[in-house]
């Protein structure tokens, strides 16, 4: 049937067209996966495009991201764009078989798109960071053009009569030139990697190397009872590799700690400053227990946890540069942070020099800083959501204003100013739990940075609001659990919680986004009493 037939034929002649394009995609990204490995790991296209999405998605949907993947957003978003690129691909490839040029064009406009999307970035070196992507993209467009070719019938030349035709492809000819091709671009992608490893071990190595100072002023003794001991209760201390993690770094920067600098600068800075490491470490250490909370945590949510930070308190480095705060005549009201990565965050001046232990951390619970954590510096300062305070890789210090500058997550809509809203939550029962009847402990953990914790209630269905029992309080700057013995009836219930701050503020029933300066309202959980 020659129907039949030459639909088979177009069928298989497509498929080539889409392989084609698959294969010239992964070989545009293992070479320039092999030249972001010889040249800058984190001018990748990928990295660089997924950062350039990163920027330019709406607060709102960063916000929704989080939500539904969590710590996978990242993934999510790399898997997302790889999509994208592939079914690109499999339309570039087919459109190929029949106008090479464009095929192999479109691919080229691919590494126009990534080196412009490298060269936007905040943490560009310039135009190094566009060869990935243009190196890439002509690999790329070179493969293609070749599979097409070979997928294309052959012109037969024209016999003794004068007439001509069109002769037939070799599947063979095709096959061989893709097995070939998806050999060299494996190989350059292997290639590629093992640059990008070599890149890391100055980084890894310093980190392994680096010994901490015991600190000057030590962390206060934590009291007894701080831990319940109640299972499925945060712990008081949240360890490194359970902490959580919200930026916006597609890929962790890794800062060998031997060639780091903090700058500090800007304006009322009357003796600027450039700080290596081995400096900040020979200055007295203090050594504190604090929460840190995302404003991207929902209520209920788990992006907040406790650790043991050292580092060197912020103010004093502040005041040696000459910095005053406003309510002493300083001409800064806001402290820029910057990123190694070219991520930007503002701090109240005033806040960062009232007294609380802002510091630049270079240990975190007795260890140097993970890398997906800041090695070798990040900064925070207590009572802060993190996208004002909690600089990870920080590299530059600025003094200016609120007026004259905005950063990163200021220009995306989020509040210049946010300190942590008096919070609390239910860490057992989980939502929709089947507890027996009788006695059930009710527990979970409460926050207020800054404030305290002096008071927690629950509330079954619409009941009376009831004590529940606290455990020691560590300090103003850590989070604080409690418990609740319910006498539990059969049936359908829902427990609400409610913290009350040092201030007497009890925390609001109204909900709140997270959007534009953390959430508000009290956590519940329906559970089956059976």
């Amino acid at each position: 049937m020659p129907g039949v037939s030459s639909f088979r034929s177009k069928l298989v002649r497509a498929a080539m067209g889409a392989a084609a394009g698959l294969l010239a995609a992964f070989t545009a990204l293992a070479v320039a996966g092999l030249a972001a490995g010889l040249g800058r790991r984190a001018a990748g296209p990928v990295t660089v495009v997924g950062g350039a999405v990163i920027d330019r998605t709406p607060a709102a949907v960063k916000d929704f991201a989080i939500r539904a993947f969590g710590e996978n957003d990242k993934t999510v978003l790399r898997l997302g764009i790889l999509a994208v690129l592939a079914l690109i691909a499999v339309a570039l490839g087919v459109l190929a078989l029949a106008h090479r040029r464009i095929g192999a064009a479109g691919v080229l406009l691919f590494g126009i798109v990534g080196a412009a999307a490298a060269l936007g970035r905040p943490d560009s070196t310039g135009l190094g960071d566009a060869l990935p992507s243009i190196v890439g993209a002509v690999a790329g467009a070179a493969v293609l053009y070749v599979l097409a070719s070979r997928a294309v019938p052959a012109p037969v030349p024209a016999g003794a009569d004068g007439r001509g035709g069109t002769g037939v492809w070799s599947r063979r000819g095709f096959l061989t030139a893709a097995g070939v091709t998806a050999v060299a671009a494996t190989s350059a992608g292997a290639l590629g990697r093992f640059f990008a490893a070599r890149q890391a071990q100055g980084a890894v190595a310093s980190r392994a190397a680096l010994v901490l100072p015991e600190p000057a002023s030590p962390a206060p003794a934590v009291p007894a009872g701080v831990q319940l001991g109640i299972t499925g209760v945060s712990a008081f201390t949240t360890p490194n590799s359970g902490f959580y993690r919200v930026d916006t770094a597609l890929a962790v920067p890794e800062v060998d700690a031997g060639t780091w600098r903090l700058r500090v600068h800007g304006k009322g800075v009357t003796r600027p400053r450039t700080h290596t490491l081995d400096e900040l470490l020979a200055r007295p250490l203090i050594e504190r227990d604090i929460t840190l909370t995302c404003v991207s945590n929902e209520v209920g949510g788990p992006y907040i946890g406790s650790a043991r930070w050292l580092g060197i308190p912020l103010a004093d480095l502040l005041e040696e540069a000459g910095v005053r705060p406003p309510s002493k005549g300083g001409r800064a009201d806001q402290l820029v942070a910057r990123s190694v990565d070219g991520m930007t965050l503002g701090s109240p001046v005033e806040d960062v020099m009232d007294g609380r232990d802002a510091m630049l951390a270079v240990g975190m619970n007795g260890e140097p800083l993970p890398f997906e954590h800041g090695f070798p510096v990040r900064m925070l300062v207590p009572g802060l959501y993190g996208y004002v305070s909690a600089c990870k890789w920080i590299t530059d210090i600025e003094l200016t204003t609120f007026d004259a500058y905005d950063p990163y997550w200021v220009k995306r809509e989020w509040a210049r100013r946010a300190p942590v809203r008096t919070q609390s939550r239910i860490d057992t029962p989980k939502p929709f739990a089947r507890p027996a009847t009788g006695t059930v402990t009710v527990a979970g953990v409460a926050w207020a940075q800054r404030r305290g914790i002096t008071r927690v209630e629950i509330r079954v269905d619409d009941g009376p609001w009831q004590d529940a029992d606290l455990a020691a309080q560590a300090g103003v700057d850590t989070w604080r659990q409690w418990s609740h013995r319910w006498n539990a009836t059969p049936g359908g219930h829902t427990i609400t919680v409610r913290a009350t701050d040092g201030t007497g503020q009890v925390q609001t029933d109204q909900r709140t986004r997270t959007v534009p300066d953390g959430a508000s309202g009290r956590h519940s959980v329906f559970v089956t009493v059976s």
